[in-house]
């Protein structure tokens, strides 16, 4: 009987979700406890990026800001598509192929 009771007690608190009253409260409290707990959701990708210095050159706006992002260094650049580039260069590409 109690393990009856504790399985269900546990299954309820642990799989069974209760929406707040107030829409998108529930998305504002996972938010605030990542931004507490230091939680991220990036994700380190497997390879590293196989550019040479020229493809950065002549790379597009929105493949260079994909890259950053994919990456997760896109919020740490801001501003016209040479900084963006030489942020990039300087990140992926090794001294010896500056």
């Amino acid at each position: 009987m109690a393990l009856k009771w504790l399985l269900n007690s546990v299954f309820t608190h642990t799989l069974v979700h209760v929406p707040d009253q107030k829409q998108g409260l529930t998305t504002e409290k996972v938010n605030l406890q990542a931004k507490e707990t230091g939680v991220s959701t990036f994700q380190m990708p497997l390879h590293y990026p196989r550019y040479k210095k020229a493809d950065y050159e002549n790379m597009e706006e929105w493949k260079v800001d994909m890259l950053l992002n994919q990456y997760g260094l896109g919020h740490h650049v801001k501003g016209s598509l040479d900084t963006k580039r030489k942020f990039a260069m300087g990140a992926f590409l090794w001294p010896d192929q500056l």
